[in-house]
């Protein structure tokens, strides 16, 4: 006894047009995988390669108002730049933050610098470093 299939045979009638949308769908997934790389790559290689300046914050002391921050940065020679940073209170407000300026050929700073605070400050935290 044989059972009865209900699918049409494919040589005879093509494919359907369900596995015609399967396969557009996989089209459009993997161009639209791919640009989504590629702006991934794009913006990556604009955030680490065309960045000239870069800071770290090696230690920090508080005091009641000044922080002292130990900044260790490095820049490529010839390139002018600043860093900001920020100190908060233990509550989380913000009490003091400012830039602090790194030009010349030297190409790594290792400065211990002050922030002012309008409050005692608890932590010191290194916002960012651009170039001019």
């Amino acid at each position: 006894m044989s059972t009865a299939t209900t699918r049409p045979p494919e040589s005879r009638y093509g494919r359907s047009s369900d596995a015609r949308a399967d396969r557009t769908l996989k089209v459009v997934g993997t161009v639209l995988g791919a640009a989504l790389l590629a702006l991934i790559g794009w913006f990556a290689y604009h955030y680490v390669a065309q960045s000239g300046i870069s800071g770290e914050v090696i230690t920090f002391e508080t005091g009641e108002d000044a922080v002292k921050v130990h900044l260790e940065v490095h820049k490529d020679a010839g390139v002018d730049g600043y860093c900001t940073v920020r100190s908060q209170s233990e509550d989380g407000a913000e009490v003091g933050r400012a830039d602090f300026r790194f030009s010349g050929d030297r190409t790594r700073f290792d400065q211990v610098v002050t922030l002012r605070t309008k409050a005692p400050g608890s932590t010191a935290e290194l916002l960012g470093c651009h170039t001019d």
